[in-house]
C-alpha cells in the first residue's frame, strides 16, 4: 500500500484531504495494444477493478474495467485478439489537487468504483479507489493517540 493515509494518526478533518494523500501510488498501466489475458491476469492478482490505459508518454487514454473484460467473455470474443484499445471507455480524471469530497462525488455520480489521478499533461501518476476514501476516513476520523 503506498498511500500517505496510512500515517495519519487521527485528528484531521476529512473534507480537506486531498487527492494527494490518498491515492494509490503504485499503479500497473497498459498501452493501448495490451492483450485480454495480461489485463484479466493484473486486475485478478491485484485486486482491483479497472486498469489505465495510457499513450508511450504514460497520458492517460481510458480504462478497462473487469465488465469489459466479462463482456469479451459473454460474447464469444476471441480473447487473444481483444486489445485494450478496443474495449476501454472514458473515465474521469482529477488532479493531485482535488479534494476527497470532490472525488466522492465524482465516483458517486459516475457510478465509478476508481479514477485516475492525472498531472496537467495528462500523466497517469495514481489512482484513488471508493474504498481508498473510506480508508482515508477512517485514518483521518480516528482519535488521535494519548502521547501526540
Amino acid at each position: 500500500m503506498t498511500r500517505e493515509t496510512i500515517f495519519l494518526l487521527g485528528g484531521k478533518e476529512f473534507a480537506t484531504l486531498r487527492a494527494s494523500q490518498v491515492m494509490e501510488r503504485d499503479v500497473r498501466c497498459f498501452g493501448p495494444e495490451a492483450g485480454w489475458e495480461a489485463m484479466a491476469e493484473a486486475m485478478t492478482k491485484g485486486n482491483f477493478g479497472s486498469v489505465p490505459v495510457v499513450d508511450d508518454g504514460g497520458r492517460f487514454l481510458g480504462m478497462v474495467t473487469e465488465e469489459a473484460l466479462l463482456s469479451c467473455i459473454l460474447e464469444g470474443k476471441e480473447l487473444q485478439a481483444v486489445r485494450a484499445s478496443q474495449i476501454m471507455t472514458d473515465s474521469a480524471t482529477v488532479t493531485e489537487e482535488d479534494g476527497v469530497v470532490e472525488i466522492a462525488r465524482l465516483l458517486r455520480e459516475n457510478n465509478l468504483i476508481r479514477v485516475p489521478v492525472v498531472t496537467e499533461d495528462g500523466r497517469v501518476i495514481g489512482v484513488v479507489a471508493r474504498r481508498d476514501l473510506i480508508f482515508a476516513y477512517l485514518r483521518a476520523t480516528d482519535t488521535p493517540p494519548k502521547w501526540l
